[in-house]
């Protein structure tokens, strides 16, 4: 029961991401924003490591080089899908994303030399009937719908990459990925400027004005500090194929949930049905890859 609470509130807090980037109302660059929230998700997850077993958390030294390049994947994802939610409706992004585990195929096909199953040539043909409905071209959303499907091609050259180095998502070598990230992104602040920190949003709905900067550190600590935190904890307990399998259909339709609930965004039926089928495909894909795979690194998370 613990556990399954425990999924429920990460898959929650990665659906908030789209949220947060919307909240922040465009005052602080994309580039920088991401870099804010990397900041503050190391520092959670550093800080909550350290709580949690009361030590902080050892450098990798054995593991400097994977450590960094995880943490630039993870920069240029998090960069990609919150320039895409800036752009689109949070559905829009959150169902092209959820093409990744198709680059995952495609991605471990090329350089792991893992071969197709018969069952992949009907799931591909779902997902490529679910992207002519989706219609990525079409609705005037056209970059940030690519912007999403980039996303989830980063997204997959991690999770390929970490298969490959046969790596496991642990949460001390995921808050050095994340402080990699932030640092990475750290020139963007004099490149773009730090944003417009110091000024606070009005909330009519709220009858409140919050700081802009509230939104960054939820973007930061909720949708991916804790998302990371929690993995490491609920991967004890349950299997990594199956916390994907979760996170591949669940999380997109709570992240479009939110997006209606609190910005009244109300997706396209090409979206709705199209991203039915890609939901579906996704998870089908995902379920026949996994199968044989229970001891193998799988899943490095979140689109931030």
């Amino acid at each position: 029961m613990r556990t399954l609470l425990l999924l429920a509130l990460i898959t929650f807090s990665e659906a908030t991401i789209g949220v947060f980037v919307k909240l922040t109302d465009g005052r602080i660059p994309i580039q920088t924003l991401t870099f804010y929230a990397m900041a503050f998700a190391a520092t959670f997850l550093f800080i909550a490591r350290a709580l949690a077993t009361r030590q902080w958390p050892r450098f990798p030294a054995g593991n400097v080089k994977d450590t960094a390049i995880i943490g630039v994947l993870i920069a240029a994802q998090g960069s990609a899908f919150n320039f895409a939610m800036s752009l689109v409706p949070i559905a829009n992004a959150v169902i092209f994303w959820s093409i990744a585990p198709f680059f995952v195929f495609i991605f471990s096909a090329i350089f792991l030399g893992e071969k197709a199953r018969k069952s992949y040539i009907l799931i591909f043909a779902i997902a490529l009937a679910g992207i002519a409905l989706a219609n990525p071209l079409g609705g005037g959303h056209m970059l940030g719908n690519f912007v999403a499907l980039a996303t989830g091609a980063i997204y997959a050259a991690m999770v390929t990459y970490m298969r490959y180095e046969g790596k496991t998502e642990t949460g001390n070598d995921i808050a050095w990925s994340l402080l990699v990230a932030a640092l990475s992104l750290s020139p963007f602040l004099l490149i773009v400027g730090p944003g417009q920190v110091a000024t606070t949003i009005a909330h009519p709905a709220l009858g409140v004005e919050l700081p802009v900067m509230l939104w960054a550190a939820g973007l930061g600590i909720v949708s991916t500090g804790f998302a990371y935190f929690g993995i490491s904890i609920v991967l004890k307990s349950i299997d990594a194929n199956v916390y994907a399998l979760v996170d591949v259909i669940v999380s997109p339709v709570i992240a479009s949930i939110f997006g209606y609930l609190i910005f009244a965004e109300v997706p396209g039926r090409g979206i709705i049905y199209g991203g039915a089928l890609l939901l579906a495909a996704g998870f089908w894909l995902t379920r026949e890859m996994s199968r044989g795979r229970e001891n193998q690194a799988v899943h490095p998370c979140q689109r931030v």
